[in-house]
């Protein structure tokens, strides 16, 4: 089949909730991907940090038909042999006291905003379903019903109400902002230490250090939400280390599996999680010994083969390089470690257009927000690999 017939069987048969660029992939190999018609491209999105470790890591992918063999699941009405293994290479990875593994990231902040609302009630003292967790304006936390109820996008959230309440939005960056929300009734303060789906949006420095010295003076429950941002995509294990910091709760997904199935995790202290007992919250696939055994593996091939140190040099020069180009298009670039935003000036069009000739060159990458490229590979990109790319961005970008 050619590409037009593959596309043609997506509109006619699928819900048109995506508008993907028209390029059909069936194979992937390190950044590399090939289309049903052989062209190859070179991976600059990493299924949104889903697949850091790069398409199809050997070692990932040998664990997974090793598992595959033995068991996959069990649900967690019965013990696996490795759920207790991912448990302690989590916490001892990451500082955790306590780990509580979902399927999708969407999941996961679910997950953490039912335990921090009973951690409220349980222990500091909120009178019944009174709690308040406060978020930023432009987040992106995931599709459930109550989280795109707090998002401030009035495309993912026409048409889907009512929502659920007990949220408060303020100004992302802005620790004063958060300082001035606070009540006797805040349980927790959601934020992403990088904006991804915003537009790559860094605050300013010291920021992640104020919030946390604001939530720890209020008894408020800072909670990261690193599932673009952590497992090396900022050059750092998780994004809170570039300030030094520990959040209360983390959340962790995509990357966790290298792209191979959907694996999440809460990254707790013992109090939070603490307050959750038996038959309150669960899932029957999170925790199964499938996707541990996976998780596993690619949480190891990050450390063992330098992928987060690579994070941070590569992203840096493609960052730097980037910065280089000469073009009346382009307004800022901006980013952390492999984690880079272009954005366009309004008059450019958008960036949309810019992306298909991109695609066109053999690079694959994504608008977000109408004006901003996206440029987020594999962390295992090489200098080579940023130089092609920068040859062909150049051009595109440089064309007006």
């Amino acid at each position: 089949m050619e590409t037009r017939q593959y596309i043609e069987l997506e509109e006619k048969y699928g819900a048109h909730n995506y508008k993907p660029l028209d390029v059909v992939l069936s194979r992937g190999q390190g950044v590399w991907v090939w289309d049903v018609e052989g062209k190859k491209y070179l991976d600059c999105l990493a299924s949104y940090s889903a697949v850091n470790q790069g398409h199809c890591h050997p070692k990932i992918m040998q664990t997974m038909i090793e598992q595959c063999q033995k068991l996959t699941l069990t649900s967690r009405a019965f013990r696996n042999d490795q759920l207790g293994l991912l448990y302690e290479e989590l916490c001892k990875l990451t500082n955790s006291h306590k780990v509580l593994p979902m399927n999708s990231g969407a999941e996961a902040v679910e997950t953490v905003i039912k335990a921090v609302r009973k951690w409220a009630y349980k222990v500091k003292g909120v009178p019944k379903d009174q709690a308040e967790i406060i978020a930023c304006e432009n987040n992106f936390h995931g599709r459930t019903i109550t989280l795109v109820g707090f998002s401030t996008e009035e495309l993912y959230r026409e048409g889907f109400g009512p929502f659920t309440p007990g949220f408060n939005i303020i100004p992302f960056g802005d620790a004063e902002a958060l300082e001035s929300a606070i009540t006797p009734n805040t349980a927790g303060f959601l934020v992403e230490p990088v904006q991804g789906e915003a537009g790559i949006i860094i605050p300013p420095d010291g920021y992640l250090r104020k919030v946390k010295s604001i939530c720890e003076k209020n008894q408020v429950v800072l909670i990261l939400d690193e599932i673009q941002t952590g497992l090396g995509r900022t050059g750092k294990l998780l994004a809170e280390q570039h300030e030094g910091i520990e959040a209360d709760i983390s959340l962790i997904g995509k990357a966790l599996s290298g792209g191979f199935y959907p694996v999440s995790a809460v990254l707790s202290n013992t109090e939070v999680l603490g307050v959750l007992r038996p038959g309150e919250h669960g899932s029957t696939f999170g925790g199964n010994p499938l996707a541990c055994a996976v998780a596993r593996t690619a949480l190891r091939v990050l450390i063992e083969e330098g992928m987060i140190d690579n994070s941070a040099a590569m992203g840096a020069y493609f960052l730097e390089e980037l910065k280089k180009v000469r073009s009346p298009l382009i307004k800022e670039v901006r980013g952390r470690g492999l984690m880079i935003g272009v954005e366009l000036f309004p008059e450019a069009g958008g960036a949309r257009g810019y992306c298909e000739k991109l695609m066109g060159l053999g690079i694959l990458c994504k608008e977000t927000h109408d004006h901003i490229i996206r440029f987020a590979p594999p962390l295992i990109i090489t200098k080579e690999e940023i130089d092609w790319a920068l040859e062909r961005i150049g051009k595109v970008l440089a064309k007006h």
